[in-house]
């Protein structure tokens, strides 16, 4: 009995020893698995990105207009004796613009139905037919910019947003949106937005050509090189992003503005990580390794 024991405990002595060898062994060759699968991700670089506050702009060319253009005319047929004012001077409502040679009572005088700046006038001698236009009227207080934005955008535009105007004469005013179209050109598919503005002395003058900037609502965005855009199967741009379970994945993006700097673009996370070296080697749902910047 002694002689079973201690053959079974010799043997045990030899059996445990490479059970443990064998078990080694094993998860040795686990770990040489683990590390070769660990080797075999690709390794991207990354940032983080944080979304920011941004003001998008819509750019606009914008025309300036005056509040009213009118023809003064005749009510009588007549000569004219006198005129009350010369091109290019501001008359008031109701001065005499004409003085008609005696033909009918009491439309002898043709007047100034309202303020404005004398764009053209009859000279002394000339005989007008009842009809006929004496004087010119044009009013510059205030003054319209006019522009058409785009149907893609109107959208994004309301009466009361703020707007900055630079003519090409130099000048530059801010102002607020006033007039929004309800219906588009058929022409140009664009719809008509007014900026009215005060314009006391007549120095913005009308017809003249300008750029107009509208801000419309802020929103969250990032600011992204345009070194890391890609384009996937379907043709969308966008970038390669990581996801919380460390896999590569395309997202389509928003650009608002291509700016000196880089671009702002939205319709991806507030917070993410981009990849930025290496996204053109990586599919959707493959897992990579991230060496973040």
């Amino acid at each position: 009995m002694m002689k079973l024991t201690k053959n079974i405990r010799i043997s045990l002595y030899i059996l445990i020893p490479i059970v443990l060898w064998m078990a080694s062994g094993l998860f040795k060759n686990e770990k040489v698995v683990e590390v070769e699968e660990k080797s075999e991700l690709f390794s991207v670089q990354t940032i983080l990105s944080n979304a920011i506050e941004y003001q998008p702009l819509i750019k606009l060319k914008a025309t300036t207009k005056s509040e009213a253009r009118v023809d003064v005319k005749a009510k009588t047929s007549g000569e004219v004796v006198k005129i009350g004012a010369t091109q290019g001077r501001f008359i008031n409502k109701d001065e005499i613009l004409c003085s008609l040679g005696i033909v009918e009572l009491n439309r002898t005088e043709v007047k100034a139905p309202f303020g404005g700046f004398v764009e053209q006038i009859v000279k002394p001698g000339n005989f007008l037919e009842r009809g006929q236009v004496c004087a010119t009227i044009i009013q510059l207080d205030p003054i319209s910019f006019v522009a058409g934005v785009p149907e893609y955008d109107i959208n994004k535009v309301r009466i009361g947003q703020k707007v900055d105007v630079e003519l090409v004469t130099g000048q530059s005013i801010n102002g607020e949106l006033t007039f929004v179209s309800k219906s588009a050109s058929p022409d140009t598919r664009t719809f008509v937005v007014e900026s009215q503005i005060p314009n006391p002395n007549g120095n913005v003058k009308d017809g003249l050509t300008a750029n107009m900037t509208i801000e419309i609502d802020k929103v969250m965005a990032h600011k992204i090189s345009p070194s890391i855009l890609l384009l996937n199967d379907e043709g969308k741009l966008g970038i390669r992003v990581v996801t919380e379970n460390d896999s590569a994945m395309f997202k389509e993006i928003n650009i608002l503005e291509d700016s000196e700097d880089g671009l702002w673009v939205t319709n991806i996370p507030e917070i993410v990580e981009i990849i930025v070296q290496g996204q053109g080697f990586v599919e959707d749902g493959q897992k990579v390794i991230t060496n973040r910047l």
